[in-house]
């Protein structure tokens, strides 16, 4: 009998890109660092990556696997706008396999105790939930956060969206519960600190002292000051055994009301209050709306060069506090407008961002150079008193590596020099790219003593005994060239192969875009009716909509 287990089945599930581990390229001329350190915390290895998230996630999984505490995505929300002509079904399958492959790199990519954190509105939000369940484990799942996105309803709609989902998922949800902070008290709820009794502790707020359930050791009864006494109301129990009890009795930490007849509550001081446990609701009050999004934009850009769906800064700062800590790296494979990058960085976090649109140059690179030269005083600037400083490191993806020639022949692309050629075999042979200076055969390293050597020569039998002799019997060396002469395992110290042949199967090469295209979608057949219509009234086709992971088509 098989064994069968509750998923999610949609068309083309099966279907997974091999997706090419492309290399980075730095733009100097694109990065951008502060002329000098404000603080000692100042971080400089920011990453702003320039092309498709898929390909860029891929590109990061080697060196940065296990050590991104926090991911934010917003990714395109698949509202069905961009799908109006188009086979009602289709979309949604494509948009699964699409956020699938990316989450799947995304949790090889947090560290034990990081967390993933996705924005999304209910068309896809309820399928996303059990996608995410498949990859990350159910188990996993922390919570649904509703975020109050509007300050009033659309009037638009039947019954106007008033809220986005944030979904969060740990990659081991017992060792992230660890490490959740709690949330700093609003002034609203310090006000609520009182303390009536001259308490030389200081202000406080009580708390039922009940909890919910039955325990036979907490089911005691209370006798208050003036002599009343109290058993707990059916369906719950005392929060603590008696002995505690009478200790916070002692202690003067539990308040049976002014006049001594009221049924026992804790007392939390403030002084020693660390906050408070977030919670499923964040009302636009605490951590903002979209218009409050688009007016932080708007006052940097001005109003001609807007973005449509930022995010408020406050909401990102919520995610990053509760999450993270200085220095932990912060990851945004869906930067649109860089909130994500802009609040890490004020808030002393290491950042990655993956943009593929245009805007990536122009907002996000204009945005945070205002972020590191200290000119923007808009969004959390002020509560967390920036200053400036750090920067940013600019890359792009490489092409691929492989390319065909004119008779349909895979070779090396032409745009790739030695050092190039050697960092790509690096990564795909899993080894670390590391050039050494004293070892003019030595590329990189996968161990202490194995090594990688790549070359587009042809390596005649007394070069490759040379090499032999060079490497020595203790260390081993994997040979990439064009060619070689001689048997592949004449030395036992070297592993041959030929370039391009040992990596023609690995991937899908000269694949540079794993967007949504919704150009490339199949088209829907008419109705009859509809048809008749289309024939008497043409309709021109919308060519303004956007690709739901990428730039417009």
């Amino acid at each position: 009998m098989s064994k069968t287990k509750l998923e999610l089945t949609w068309i083309g599930k099966d279907k997974r890109p091999k997706l090419e581990p492309r290399i980075l390229l730095e733009n100097p001329e694109l990065s951008y660092h502060a002329q000098q350190r404000v603080s000692a915390d100042d971080r400089f290895d920011n990453k702003l990556i320039f092309g498709d998230n898929l390909l860029a996630l891929k590109a990061l999984e080697q060196d940065y696997a296990g050590k991104v505490k926090c991911v934010f995505i917003d990714p395109p929300y698949n509202t069905g706008s961009a799908f109006t002509h188009y086979d009602d079904g289709v979309e949604h399958s494509i948009w699964l396999s699409l956020m699938r492959d990316r989450l799947e790199i995304i949790r090889a990519l947090l560290a034990d105790d990081g967390s993933l954190w996705i924005t999304i509105d209910d068309n896809e939000a309820h399928y996303l939930k059990v996608l995410c369940d498949e990859i990350f484990g159910r188990g996993n799942f922390v919570a649904n956060v509703v975020w109050q996105k509007r300050t009033s309803p659309d009037i638009r709609s039947t019954i106007g969206a008033g809220h986005d989902h944030l979904l969060v998922f740990a990659k081991k949800i017992d060792i992230f519960k660890n490490i959740v902070k709690k949330i700093p008290k609003t002034d609203s709820q310090i006000k609520a600190y009182k303390n009536p009794d001259n308490d030389p502790r200081g202000v406080w707020a009580s708390s039922d002292y009940t909890a919910q359930g039955f325990r036979p050791n907490q089911m005691y009864t209370i006798r208050t000051p003036s002599g009343i006494e109290y058993t707990p109301p059916t369906g719950t129990c005392w929060k603590n055994i008696e002995s505690v009890f009478l200790t916070l009795v002692e202690e003067g930490r539990i308040w049976f009301g002014k006049d001594g007849k009221s049924m026992p509550r804790r007392k939390t001081y403030l002084r020693e209050s660390e906050g408070q446990n977030a919670w499923t609701w964040w009302t636009n009050a605490e951590v903002g709306h979209n218009q409050e999004a688009k007016k932080e934009i708007n006052a940097i850009f001005g109003v001609q060069n807007t973005f449509e769906t930022p995010k408020p800064e406050r909401l990102l700062q919520r995610i990053i506090y509760i999450s993270t800590n200085p220095n932990d790296l912060v990851l945004d494979s869906f930067a649109g407008s860089g909130t994500t990058g802009a609040v890490a960085h004020k808030m002393g976090r290491r950042w990655i961002m993956i943009e593929l649109g245009e805007h990536c140059h122009t907002h996000i690179i204009p945005r945070l150079k205002k972020v590191i030269d200290g000119e923007d005083p808009g969004g959390i600037s002020k509560a967390v008193n920036w200053q400036g400083g750090g920067g940013f490191r600019y890359y792009s993806l490489a092409p691929s590596l492989l390319e065909q020639d004119r008779w349909g022949n895979w070779v090396v692309n032409k745009n790739y020099n030695p050092a190039m050629l050697a960092e790509a075999l690096c990564k795909l042979e899993g080894f670390t790219y590391a050039p050494s200076d004293n070892q003019w055969w030595n590329h990189g390293y996968s161990s202490e003593q194995d090594f990688i050597y790549v070359t587009t020569q042809n390596l005649s039998h007394q070069q490759l005994e040379e090499l032999s002799a060079e490497v020595g019997g203790d260390r081993s060396l994997l040979v990439c060239c064009a060619a070689f002469r001689g048997k592949a395992d004449a030395f036992s110290n070297l592993t041959l192969k030929k370039i391009p042949k040992m990596v023609l199967s690995r991937c899908e090469w000269a694949h540079d875009d794993y967007s949504l295209n919704v150009a490339n979608l199949p088209m829907a057949r008419p109705e009859p009716e509809r048809a008749a219509q289309k024939k008497t009234h043409p309709k021109p086709a919308n060519t303004a909509q956007n690709d739901l992971f990428g730039t417009e088509p």
